[in-house]
């Protein structure tokens, strides 16, 4: 994104931070995903963990990130274990890690992992973060592009953040119809129409993206920034020494998140509802 080989990109406010802590020069400029849907599972057979406090001691399958081990230690600890857990890096799926033995916890989305394991196992007992001392939204997943496209472009930056808007508004308001047409065009991508349908529904279900009422009625637009949530989730973050800058050194110090985030672009919930009608 910062180099100019895309236009727009599907991240999160979190990566931004962590990108501008390097001097990336990006923006959030539309988010999606308006609560969390990190889940922290374990294989239902593992009869060991009953809780987040039974990770201790336990391996965590991860990617490598040192947010991750700072999500995990809060939640051990907050639910009265110590926070002591081994580490391997996951080479191909989770799910394998754990089904070979390799790992005993890992992370996942509980709307796709999740229902993934609902439809076809293995079966699995998760844990949401923020029910274990995590502040903030993890996950505010959304449209994110270059302070340079910003400058230089706005009525492109304008467009698209409209169209953006008005798709995933569409398609939370008709989750199988917007599946469908998902699995339809990514023909290349083999999805399972099951899978994406009932992920769909569980985003809908789950209102991750807002109260559907609201949306429906044009109070809530599809697109709206949290920057108190994606401000405590950094101070947590910085607060667990999980922050680095572009030569590996420790960053102490949180990204500001009115500073990751740019909303000139976003137009009303109301405005949006009328144009997809």
């Amino acid at each position: 994104m910062s180099t100019g080989a895309a236009d727009f990109a599907l991240s999160n406010a979190f990566n931004v931070g962590v990108a501008n802590i390097k001097d990336a020069g990006i923006k959030l400029i539309v988010q999606v995903q308006q609560r969390t849907s990190a889940i922290w599972c374990s294989l239902a057979s593992n009869t060991s963990i009953k809780s987040p406090k039974d990770f201790d001691g336990k391996t965590f399958a991860t990617f490598g990130a040192n947010e991750s081990d700072a999500v995990i230690r809060r939640m051990i600890q907050a639910d009265g274990g110590k926070g002591n857990f081994d580490k391997v890096t996951v080479g191909t799926s989770t799910f394998q890690t754990l089904t070979s033995g390799k790992a005993d916890f890992g992370g996942f989305y509980s709307t796709w992992e999740g229902v993934q394991a609902d439809l076809y196992g293995p079966k699995l007992n998760c844990w949401n973060e923020p029910d274990y001392g995590v502040p903030g939204n993890a996950d505010e997943i959304g449209i994110i592009t270059s302070d340079k496209k910003i400058a230089q472009d706005k009525e492109t930056v304008q467009g698209f953040t409209r169209a953006i808007q008005k798709g995933y508004t569409w398609a939370y308001l008709h989750p199988q119809e917007a599946a469908q047409i998902l699995v339809n065009a990514a023909k290349d991508s083999n999805l399972d129409a099951a899978l994406v349908k009932k992920s769909m529904q569980t985003i809908v279900d789950g209102q991750y993206w807002g109260n559907v009422d609201e949306v429906r009625s044009g109070q809530f637009a599809i697109g709206t920034m949290n920057e108190q949530a994606a401000q405590q989730y950094f101070d947590f973050i910085a607060d667990a020494g999980a922050y680095t800058d572009a030569n590996n050194q420790k960053v102490t110090k949180a990204p500001v998140a009115s500073e990751q985030m740019d909303a000139q672009f976003l137009t009303s919930g109301a405005d949006i509802v009328k144009a997809i009608k």
